[in-house]
């Protein structure tokens, strides 16, 4: 057996693929936790997924992580084939897929990621704090959990179609309960009355995808307190939409999601590794690049 046949291989799924920036992370956290593995972008069609996943372990790997539009067929293929991590199951999507001497193990660190961003990079303490999350999709269904795991006094999910909010804060319901955690799901055009009524937000965490179109989804006047943090799950060279709004308005803390990114797969190199890299020399190296675009 040659050296080549003995490193451990993993890789990110999607399509398209080409923009992500997820060898350039695995590569660097490999390089500084001295760990012997490869990890490349691959291209999948959604005709050839579950074939690929039947695939990748005769061939050496160990994992994959998985982006759009994967991630909810994943899922399914793990609940049928594997053993779903609890926060993956109430996420409805998979992110990471690691095959282990137990069989296949799924996950979804998208959320923990987000917490690690808030809580270590930006040193929120979300105990007892009023969230307000934009959006009701995928994004927002990801998260959910490990925010209540934070113990907020309350969690607001507003969302342009009222319904889809409300079904995602049934589902979580029983978890909020446990936490402690009063937890709402509403339109966006009822955030007027419930600030009126309950006060303006401590974090404003914007879950959906306006920003990629250069949209502001309009907060009303007061909707974050005046020592409150906005933070939007989209990045770019540039601060996005969402984010030059809330600055606009005097929101002194704003962050976009490149913080995000780095820790979800830092959650996910911990799970197949068994070590946790450093994700600062790694964001930076990052904001770098993005700057330089």
């Amino acid at each position: 057996m040659t050296a080549a046949n003995t490193i451990d291989h993993y890789a990110v799924l999607g399509h398209p693929i080409q923009h992500s920036m997820s060898p350039a992370i695995h590569a660097a956290f490999a390089a500084q936790t001295v760990q012997q593995l490869s990890y490349e972008a691959i291209d999948v069609a959604p005709a050839d997924l579950i074939a690929t996943f039947k695939q990748l372990p005769d061939e050496g790997f160990r994992g994959v992580n998985i982006t759009v539009p994967h991630k909810e067929a994943a899922w399914a293929y793990a609940a049928q084939n594997g053993t779903l991590t609890e926060r993956a199951a109430m996420a409805g999507a998979v992110n990471t897929l690691a095959w282990t001497a137990n069989g296949l193990l799924a996950d979804n660190t998208d959320g923990q990621g987000l917490l690690n961003d808030l809580q270590q990079r930006h040193g929120l303490d979300l105990a007892n704090k009023r969230i307000l999350v934009l959006g009701a999709g995928g994004a927002t269904r990801g998260v959910v959990l490990p925010l209540l795991n934070a113990k907020p006094a309350s969690l607001v999910i507003a969302n342009r179609t009222p319904t889809r909010a409300g079904e995602l804060a049934d589902l979580f319901t029983p978890k909020a309960v446990t936490a402690g955690c009063l937890l709402h799901g509403c339109g966006l055009d009822a955030l007027p009355q419930i600030i009126s009524v309950t006060g303006a937000f401590d974090v404003v965490i914007n879950a959906t995808s306006a920003s990629l179109g250069g949209e502001a989804i309009a907060l009303p006047p007061g909707a974050i307190s005046a020592e409150g943090f906005a933070y939007d799950m989209m990045y770019s060279k540039a601060p996005t939409a969402f984010l030059q709004a809330q600055s606009a308005a005097g929101i002194p803390h704003c962050a976009d999601g490149l913080g995000m990114l780095v820790e979800q797969a830092a959650v996910a190199f911990a799970l197949w590794r068994g070590v946790m890299p450093e994700t600062q020399p790694v964001y930076n190296a990052l904001r770098e690049q993005l700057a330089q675009k």
